[in-house]
């Protein structure tokens, strides 16, 4: 038997070899730990057919699953300073920029894009937790007070998906600052009776659930979402006691009447359809009949003093 034939030469080949297997293929769904096959995942719009858990989806997923048949269009979005304050912690912030710009395809963590969901003409602004977590900077700022404004000049509804860690701390006061401004962006929408829907997805929180995400008139969240400001860690630290189940959690929120109601995924659509359909389609759904003319009261029925046919036994006038 020749050693390095039967094993070296199988061992280095082994080595330096690449398998084209992607490493993608099967998801670890985080709420109950099942491997999912991506197809599979991809059909149930990434959501675990074991458990329910709704994963996380890229922004251009999103709004696939939103608009009718999937169509829409994007606007450009105003251009902002790259790095304001010229931050650094361990690494620049322009070169953290530069890498989640490549790694998501994306300039920022908001995407903006009108189309139509259920016939209507709509605006929706939804977020890219990829790209640094979804915090909200100057540009997320310009980002949904240009989709307010577009909304308006389109008198269509607008629709907010956030998906975020809160304010970025890399841009400090001015992060902060649009806060503010996108609350007055909201009700400029308001202002011009226009609705303004937020869908509240996993995770919403810091200065982003303090602000516009919570000043919807309608407020729509998915099942399991993580809505709050502070993390429950921290406020069991602060208040030294023990949260209650489920706490800060999309259901806990509905029952304490913070959203309006809890959608699944696969129902976003439907029930955004329908909502904007009762809020700005005042016509009738079906044709409008007639009323029939009052029919004369039958003879027998004793109709007001004074009037109709007399009733039996009555005597007749001169009688």
């Amino acid at each position: 038997m020749n050693w390095l034939t039967n094993f070296v030469r199988p061992k280095i080949r082994a080595l330096v070899s690449k398998t084209d297997t992607a490493d993608n293929l099967w998801h670890k769904c985080p709420g109950c730990g099942q491997m999912l096959f991506h197809r599979d995942l991809d059909a149930a719009l990434f959501v675990c057919t074991s458990c329910g858990h709704h994963l996380r989806i890229d922004a251009k997923r999103r709004l696939a699953t939103l608009f009718d048949e999937g169509k829409y269009q994007r606007i450009e979005l105003p251009k902002t300073p790259a790095d304001p304050l010229r931050f650094r912690d361990q690494k620049r912030y322009g070169d953290r920029l530069k890498d989640a710009q490549s790694r998501s395809g994306e300039s920022d963590a908001v995407i903006v894009a009108h189309g139509t969901v259920g016939g209507i003409q709509t605006v929706i602004a939804t977020f890219e937790f990829g790209f640094m977590g979804g915090s909200m900077g100057t540009a997320v700022g310009e980002a949904l007070i240009a989709a307010a404004h577009l909304a308006e000049l389109q008198q269509a509804p607008m629709i907010v998906i956030p998906a975020s860690g809160g304010a970025r701390m890399q841009e400090g006061i001015l992060s902060l600052m649009q806060m503010p401004r996108t609350v007055i962006a909201a009700g400029k929408l308001r202002e011009a009776g226009l609705p303004y829907i937020v869908v509240l997805t996993d995770p919403t929180t810091g200065g982003v659930s303090a602000s516009f995400a919570m000043v919807a008139d309608i407020t729509i969240a998915e099942p399991g979402a993580v809505v709050g400001f502070a993390g429950a860690r921290v406020i069991e630290e602060t208040i030294r006691e023990t949260l209650p189940e489920g706490f800060q959690r999309a259901e806990y929120l509905l029952d304490h009447g913070m959203v309006d109601m809890v959608v699944r995924r696969k129902d976003l659509r439907p029930t955004i359809a329908r909502v904007l359909g009762l809020l700005l389609r005042r016509e009738p759904s079906a044709e409008v009949l007639p009323f029939a003319e009052a029919a004369a009261a039958p003879t027998g029925n004793p109709g007001p003093p004074g009037a109709g046919t007399p009733g039996p036994g009555t005597p007749a006038p001169g009688e």
